[in-house]
């Protein structure tokens, strides 16, 4: 077991190539500093061997007649893309200010706003896709707000950077887990809104669909929106341009019916963003059962 102080010195090890990364451009504007990290962490996909094979692994769940040169031009798009999101979330309050950069689209915010009016919450789900911040932002431009279910990371110094990014966009933040699932559902129960990134795996889900390969399923937001008759509305923040603009795009609410073809409507609906937009996807999040 190692011991608290080590345990310390590898926390600061570890945060020390991003810190170096953010702070090398910080009087610089913020697209150029986005350009940075972006260029960064493309750079780790391109020439850090563990990276690429692990991408490769996955991408090629999803894609197995494309061409390897062609999965690794991809998982090098990834690579900049998320090091741009990561930026945008770490400067969340910077982020949220940038109105002009967010083109709005779809009957979800719509849908949303009618909840909102009447003092029923809603569920937004999204996933690790383009820039899901993007979304939250869109909600407090319109004078709303959304929380957001977090997954609290184990290192500090990340977790301070990345909470702070998070808060930035929205509150209350809930963390995953017993505690935050009793305040998530008395914050629905009170008519707000939450964002829920719904396309990681888990253990004790249902197998279903996920870009053409089955995946282990939360089926909680869906039971959530069933339970309390909320609105379940997919949304996403896709990356347009040259990576510094967004089209913000609020699908329609996902029929009631139950828990499952409820959550394999959603299931359906970010695998069509991903197959036309792979490289905006987070390929790293080992999505699928037996990876």
């Amino acid at each position: 077991m190692l011991s608290r102080p080590f345990k310390s010195v590898l926390s600061h090890a570890r945060y020390m190539p991003l810190w170096s990364a953010l702070t090398a451009l910080r009087w610089r504007a913020f697209d150029v500093r986005s350009r940075g990290l972006g260029g960064a962490l493309e750079a780790v996909m391109r020439w850090f061997p563990p990276a690429g094979r692990k991408f490769d692994r996955e991408a090629r769940r999803v894609f197995p007649e494309m061409k390897r040169s062609a999965r690794a031009q991809m998982g090098w798009a990834m690579g900049r893309n998320m090091g741009q999101t990561l930026f945008e979330i770490y400067h969340g309050a910077e982020f949220q200010t940038q109105h002009h950069k967010f083109h709005t689209s779809g009957p979800g915010l719509d849908a949303l706003k009618e909840a909102h009016m009447a003092g029923r919450g809603a569920i937004i789900v999204s996933g690790h896709f383009g820039q899901w911040e993007a979304v939250r932002a869109v909600i407090k431009m319109h004078g709303m707000e959304s929380g957001a279910v977090y997954r609290p990371n184990k290192n500090r110094h990340y977790e301070r950077r990345l909470r702070a990014g998070i808060e930035a966009g929205g509150m209350p933040i809930l963390a995953t887990g017993r505690v935050g699932t009793k305040a998530l559902v008395q914050h629905l129960r009170g008519g707000g809104i939450v964002s829920i990134l719904l396309d990681e795996k888990y253990s004790e889900g249902v197998p279903m669909p996920f870009c053409g390969v089955d995946a282990l399923t939360s089926l909680s937001s869906a039971q959530l929106a069933l339970k309390y008759d909320l609105p379940m509305i997919p949304a996403y923040g896709i990356r347009t341009g040259e990576g510094h603009s967004f089209d913000v795009v609020f699908e329609a609410p996902i029929p009631h019916s139950d828990a499952i073809t409820m959550t394999r409507a959603f299931n359906d609906s970010l695998s069509a963003r991903i197959l036309a937009h792979p490289d905006q996807w987070y390929w790293m999040l080992r999505r699928w059962d037996g990876a």
